[in-house]
């Protein structure tokens, strides 16, 4: 029998708030773009635009979000992650206000560009930094918990923004975004310290060499391939989820706060348990369950009709806890694949990688899609096919990937 896991170290009051800081700030960015898709139902009548309009809304933020991380990846371990990180959040709480004002859709549209530009780089200056301050032994749990955002956004943020949405426009959820979003950066300012470590580390040449070297790696560009898959099934479902629960599985639209708050809650617990288990049984084992949950309940979850509230619900929790257990212990697995010097390119390549993969996935997924006149979405079916074909060689590579990593750890712990 082998012994077991001693129990992992607890953190120092720094690192919770390190961490609780850069949870708030990803609820925000996620929450950011995961409103739009049960705005879906409000704004789709109010603007007078079709389903590919829409999706072309949601894509519009992948596509920006990707380019930026691109330009900025070079630069990435050339600066203080604490001010890169307030750069661009600033930028996000400007294309956030402009949604937030937006009067038309071409003018929405723009604000989706902007925003992106400066909210697709926040995340993966985030996970630089979970890299740089936590181990890998450790690094489960703290995915666990900052990828709560996710979980919290359907809490918290999806029923009010709701709520606020039907109480006064589609616009309400946005400023609702502003404002919790001024008080992170001010929280930003004054406590977090500077990240530095890694500016003396040699070997990153000038902007562009660094990210031309980052992307010749093999190792780094099969990480990259699985990133690319990994995106795919969310962006290609969240779009019209609402839309799909209101026309397809007959759930009224007021009742759908309801369907994202116990959702929610249920992810809210979730995630830190997957990201201790991620920790206790191994990184790549959790995923390869979570992997066949998932596609077991997209199967199920896109040949419904007309179903009964509860069982909507019943359905939701278990699609995301399959996909919480697919996401944390992969963002942990693939954390420890770059080499120090080149974490902050390979996070900001690896982000922009899955905003393109989803923006082209969410933009696939509307072309897949069609909406008839009553409002009903055809070919549903067909998309859950696509996607489980996406987790299954996902599956695959990140197989690999865990060899990979297994690999790289062994000599570090033959020279302690």
């Amino acid at each position: 029998m082998t012994a077991p896991k001693p129990a992992p170290p607890a953190f120092t009051r720094y690192q919770v708030f390190i961490i609780a800081l850069l949870s708030i700030l990803q609820f925000t960015v996620i929450l950011d773009f995961m409103v739009l898709s049960p705005l879906g139902a409000l704004l789709m009548p109010a603007m007078d635009i079709s389903a590919a309009q829409f999706g072309l809304v949601v894509s519009a933020y992948a596509f920006s979000a990707g380019l930026s991380g691109l330009l900025a990846a070079g630069f990435a371990d050339k600066f203080d992650r604490k001010r890169l990180l307030l750069f661009f959040y600033a930028g996000f709480v400007v294309g956030t206000l402009l949604c937030g004002i937006a009067p038309t859709y071409p003018l929405l549209l723009g604000a989706r560009i902007v925003t992106g530009l400066f909210g697709g780089v926040i995340g993966s200056i985030g996970f630089a930094i979970i890299t740089d301050l936590f181990p890998l032994e450790a690094r489960g749990r703290v995915m666990g918990f900052v990828q709560m955002a996710f979980a919290s956004s359907q809490v918290l943020g999806i029923p009010v923004g709701l709520y606020l949405a039907n109480r006064f426009d589609w616009h309400a959820p946005f400023l609702l975004i502003v404002a919790v979003s001024l008080l992170v950066g001010v929280a930003m300012v004054r406590y977090m310290r500077p990240v530095t470590a890694h500016l003396s580390l040699p070997g990153r040449g000038n902007a562009f060499a660094h990210v031309v070297n980052t992307v010749r790696r093999p190792a780094y560009l099969r990480a990259f391939a699985a990133t690319t898959l990994l995106a795919s099934g969310g962006f290609m479902l969240m779009p019209f989820g609402s839309a799909y629960s209101v026309h397809n599985l007959g759930i009224a639209l007021e009742k759908l706060p309801f369907i994202y708050l116990v959702t929610g809650l249920c992810t809210m617990g979730i995630g830190p348990l997957a990201g201790w288990l991620s920790d206790q049984v191994g990184k790549f084992r959790l995923f390869t369950l979570g992997t066949v949950l998932s596609i077991v309940m997209v199967l199920v979850y896109c040949h419904l009709g007309v179903t009964p509230l509860p069982l909507v619900i019943a359905v939701n929790v278990l699609l995301f806890a399959g996909i919480t257990a697919r996401m944390i212990p992969a963002s942990a697995l693939l954390s420890a694949i770059p080499d120090p010097r080149d974490r902050g390119a390979f996070m900001g390549i690896n982000a922009s990688v899955q905003q393109l993969a989803g923006g082209l996935a969410s933009a696939l997924a509307g072309a897949i899609v069609v909406q008839t006149e009553g409002g009903r979405l055809e070919n549903y079916g067909l998309l859950g096919y696509v996607v489980v074909a996406a987790m299954l060689i996902t599956l695959a590579m990140m197989h690999g990937l865990n060899a990979y990593v297994t690999r790289m750890q062994q000599p570090a712990q033959v020279v302690q």
